[in-house]
């Protein structure tokens, strides 16, 4: 953090760029590394915000947009520098995790090594079939637009046999 940055934030905008520091970070377990990112992505969003709408409001007012981002540079250098911080942390964070996930890998594999396997066949299922199966095995699935079109044929069958019953 440089002394011009320094200058411009308040004491916990400075604690919270403090705990970026390489050497800060390495004390921080994941969690811990979580909500600092969160943290540091709310000042960034907040200062980004910031320079954005008073930026839009210095340009209807100077209409000249070069004009209205030199009047606002204060804001726009914050948020550069909590955007910096929110990188470095990110980064950090992508490590730290990638190593939790490893860790909980090899503890799963060590797991399934220990659990005996099974020697007997499974069971037949005692399931009745769903509705969604095909238990005659041709053709695809039952789905619902199939049952909605074997019922309208089944009705237009009896209606037509209806119809023949009453001329004999």
């Amino acid at each position: 953090m440089d002394a011009q940055l320094r200058s411009m934030l308040n004491e916990t905008e400075q604690a919270l760029l403090r705990a970026v520091e390489p050497r800060e970070m390495n004390r921080l377990d994941e969690d811990e590394l979580a909500a600092l990112h969160d943290r540091i992505r709310r000042a960034r969003n907040k200062y980004s915000k910031l320079y954005r709408r008073r930026a839009r409001e210095q340009v209807t007012g100077d209409r000249s947009r070069g004009r209205a981002s030199a009047a606002n540079a204060k804001a726009a250098r914050k948020a550069e520098g909590f955007e910096d911080a929110l990188a470095r942390v990110s980064h950090k964070l992508a490590q730290v995790a990638a190593v939790a996930a490893e860790e909980l890998k090899a503890e799963r594999l060590a797991a399934a090594r220990r659990t005996p396997v099974p020697t007997s066949k499974p069971k037949a299922s005692t399931k009745k079939p769903s509705m969604a199966t095909n238990t005659s095995g041709r053709g695809a699935s039952r789905t619902p637009a199939s049952e909605r079109k074997r019922a309208s044929t089944k009705a237009s069958n009896k209606r037509n046999q209806a119809a023949r019953d009453r001329r004999s």
